[in-house]
């Protein structure tokens, strides 16, 4: 089967560079239940091979065009080896969380290898009170939430037994050679030729171009588009990055940011971002930054809008993404949280959906799909326009298993767009929200203090509460 890549899938594959990855990643913390011993390199294998065909884009691999007459095209991998994008590893003693965390910032920083299927999921032992880890990484021209969903996704249950699916009858097939993509290129410029005017201008456009390109053609949102000419506040969060990184964790409690919205009537999404907000500001004055009340950071949050009913959370069938300006000198954290509920009203009305039809129709773990079409949204974004990236998609309030080991955590790994020194993926999940802090290893040594500032940020929150 030969797909042609959308433009915006195009902008992303050709985006990717050695001093730049664009993949998106997640790390599943799972453990050993009474009924089974936990997962191991064959039965991940096993899981995986076996739900492969409700992510069929993942045995496939992009091919470009021969001189380049058209976008390029998914193609079966005639030699697909799920043993070569499987991996595994183990921490030397004692195994801590810090050394899991450096090793996924080793892994995040390699690209992936674009003659393959364009996906690396490591299971990392070795840890600590009998767990163990699944670090997932996935190009973002891969995901798109719609037709093609996050590996992630799919391996996970809602129970100890995996759910029982059809045979897969998948047989590798034969990859079409040049001429024939060639020929297949040549015939459509014939029978379209509008088409010549994109190929003219995907051979000279720049590929942060085309993704502009791409997301204006998906959106005309005149709010949006007057954002975008404003220019973000200078920040040390926009700088020139390289491709290694640093990546630190933070758990809380999902409780905590009810209370929150209990008191001041709010959203959830507003009380997470307050709390962010609380932690940019104590990370910028740890650094000297000189604060006023009218500095703020401007921040591309792309989420997925949390349905709020009762005690359950479930996203909404899009992901929606608008610029915010987060008061970080606004010394009040209740002022801060005032700040951020009108702004993320007024944003209501001119957000930038990004469709995610499939996503509310299959079990899983939704929120690895959705953190991946989250960084698609963010950018249509000029890189300009912007300080940080800020993905927050809801997940299930009950337990979920992988192999039949139960899932503990689960943080995302967002990628750094460029001029981007660090990324904050949000996941909510059994009653928890797990924050994955992602940083360009020489612009932010300090992640730590950003972790740290989470924490205290939360404890100004409920100090407003009381």
């Amino acid at each position: 089967m030969i797909t042609r890549l959308t433009p915006q899938d195009a902008s992303f594959f050709r985006l990717e560079s050695s001093s730049n990855p664009i993949h998106i990643g997640s790390l599943a913390i799972v453990q050993r239940t009474d009924r089974q011993p936990g997962i191991d390199y064959d039965r991940l294998v096993d899981l995986v091979e076996s739900r492969l065909a409700l992510v069929p884009r993942y045995r496939r691999k992009v091919r470009e065009i021969p001189f380049a007459l058209g976008r390029p095209v998914w193609v079966e991998d005639s030699a697909f080896d799920v043993t070569y994008h499987i991996r595994r590893s183990a921490l030397p003693h004692p195994g801590s969380d810090e050394q899991l965390h450096d090793l996924v910032a080793r892994l995040a920083s390699r690209p992936l290898d674009q003659t393959r299927p364009l996906w690396e999921m490591y299971l990392i032992e070795g840890l600590t009170d009998g767990r163990s880890a699944i670090f997932t990484k996935t190009h973002s021209a891969l995901v798109d939430g719609d037709s093609a969903l996050e590996i992630g996704h799919v391996i996970l249950d809602a129970g100890v037994a995996p759910r029982d699916l059809a045979d897969d009858a998948w047989v590798a097939p034969r990859e079409p050679r040049d001429t024939e993509l060639l020929i297949g290129a040549l015939a459509r410029l014939a029978a379209q030729p509008r088409e010549a005017l994109e190929v003219a201008r995907d051979a000279s456009a720049d590929a942060f171009a085309m993704v502009a390109a791409a997301g204006k053609a998906l959106d005309s949102v005149v709010s949006a588009v007057r954002a975008a000419t404003a220019g973000a506040p200078d920040s040390p969060l926009n700088t020139k990055t390289s491709r290694h990184r640093r990546f630190d964790v933070v758990r809380t409690d999902l409780e905590d940011y009810r209370t929150i919205r209990k008191r001041f009537d709010c959203s959830i999404n507003d009380a997470i971002l307050a709390v962010v907000t609380g932690a940019l500001r104590n990370w910028l004055l740890s650094r000297g930054a000189a604060l006023t009340e009218s500095t703020t950071v401007r921040a591309v949050v792309p989420m997925s809008v949390y349905l709020e009913g009762g005690d359950e959370l479930t996203p909404a069938s899009e992901v929606s993404s608008f610029l915010i300006d987060l008061p970080v000198g606004e010394p009040n954290p209740v002022m801060r949280l005032s700040h951020i509920a009108h702004a993320t009203d007024a944003n209501g009305k001119h957000r930038r959906g990004v469709r995610a039809r499939t996503l509310v129709h299959m079990a899983g773990f939704a929120p690895a799909s959705l953190h991946a079409m989250s960084v698609r949204a963010a950018s249509t974004f000029a890189e300009h326009t912007f300080n940080l990236v800020i993905t927050n998609a809801p997940g299930p309030q009950t337990p979920m298993f992988i192999g039949g080991a139960r899932m503990l955590e689960m943080y995302p790994v967002s990628p750094l767009l460029r001029n981007q020194a660090s990324s904050i993926g949000i996941t909510s999940y059994d009653g928890r929200v797990y924050y994955g802090l992602n940083a360009d290893r020489e612009a932010m040594a300090d992640i730590g203090v950003l972790a740290a500032a989470v924490h205290e940020s939360m404890e100004e929150m409920l100090g407003a509460c009381a």
